[in-house]
């Protein structure tokens, strides 16, 4: 293979993405030991994050001085005389005291996707699902379903991890012309939420399953944010959507083959008003395929997860919209790899 003597080739890219794990893990840990919440207080020692942490001394300056690397720490002087803090970023996302906390979705990595992510070959081969199913137990929802805690976790975690995504829709999207909402697979209230306190003038529904619809009404009841939030409790396949002008599916699409997505956005077409407006809240691939790595990898996390589910471009979205009936579609970015399409009535 002839190249160019300008052109410097280097296996470093192929590298660090290869053993790209190593810093995954790094990370994760450090979110799992709560290592972030303990400097939210105020800078330490190694000495004092040994001893809050309960590490061993082997490696700790190793496992501290690589989270300063990868950017997620401060410090200042070196091994025995250094002092480690909180960046600006760890410190608004990372503290769990903080309403900004995203680590319940990190937390969930550590815990539950990564043994998974390792049969990404059989997943590959088969096309079937590497979570629980695989060894005969029931499907991860069911899983969750079954275990109060569990589920609050679970809640809790996507809550956080999409908050920014939720802020930033209601602060993109017009909300003019609309006086109601509904939010499809709501979970947590927490994108009702976030319209309610933007737009006072807008009503919103959140709907999920009975078990999810309890834990959202517990916390709307602490916010208080009634009567602008109702809950609805029921399945989004079995029965039909509220009547409102605006629907919304926050990460509801990717969990479901292309038939039950098309199923979902027509039935949503059948309940909006004419100029009503569908709203879908996804790490949308982009067109060209090869740009939106989270998006790509958040598709073959489905097929870990899942047995249908699969991440979209926005083409496709606009092609089942206009087969449902739906005018036209926008794609307004949110935070991240998020975007929000949408279809018109």
């Amino acid at each position: 293979m002839e190249t160019s003597t300008k052109t410097k080739i280097s296996p470093s890219r192929i590298i660090e993405t290869g053993m790209g794990f190593w810093a995954s893990k790094t990370l994760l840990t450090a979110v799992n030991l709560g290592l972030f919440t303990h400097l939210a207080k105020g800078a330490l020692t190694a000495k004092e994050i040994k001893e809050h942490l309960e590490l061993n001394e082997r490696s700790l300056y190793d496992f501290l001085d690589a989270l300063v690397a990868l950017g997620f720490l401060n410090r200042k002087g070196l091994e025995q005389t250094a002092v480690y803090s909180n960046t600006a970023e760890t410190d608004l996302y990372l503290d769990k005291n903080k309403a900004t906390y995203i680590g319940g979705m990190l937390e969930m990595g550590n815990n539950r996707l990564y043994p998974f992510w390792n049969n990404l070959e059989d997943a590959l081969k088969t096309g079937l699902p590497q979570n629980e199913v695989k060894n005969g137990n029931m499907p991860f929802f069911e899983v969750l379903y079954s275990n109060e805690k569990r589920l609050r976790q679970f809640i809790s975690a996507m809550g956080g991890f999409q908050m920014g995504n939720f802020i930033s829709f209601a602060k993109s999207f017009d909300f003019s012309n609309y006086k109601t909402l509904c939010d499809i697979g709501g979970a947590g209230c927490e994108l009702s939420m976030q319209v309610s306190t933007h737009h006072p003038h807008m009503e919103c529904i959140s709907f999920d399953l009975p078990k999810v619809s309890e834990i959202a009404q517990e916390k709307l009841e602490e916010m208080d944010y009634s009567p602008r939030i109702k809950i609805v409790s029921g399945n989004f396949f079995n029965e039909d959507f509220p009547s409102v002008d605006v629907i919304t599916m926050g990460n509801i699409l990717h969990d479901w083959g292309t038939r039950d997505k098309k199923l979902l956005i027509s039935k949503a077409y059948q309940a909006l008003p004419k100029g009503g407006a569908l709203v879908v809240l996804e790490n949308l691939i982009d067109d060209e395929r090869k740009e939106n790595v989270f998006g790509l990898l958040m598709s073959l996390n489905m097929l870990i997860e899942t047995y249908e589910g699969y991440d979209f471009t926005a083409s496709k979205f606009k092609r089942w919209a206009k087969d449902a009936g739906f005018q036209k579609t926008e794609v307004i970015p949110l935070a991240g790899p998020t975007s929000a399409a949408i279809a018109y009535k």
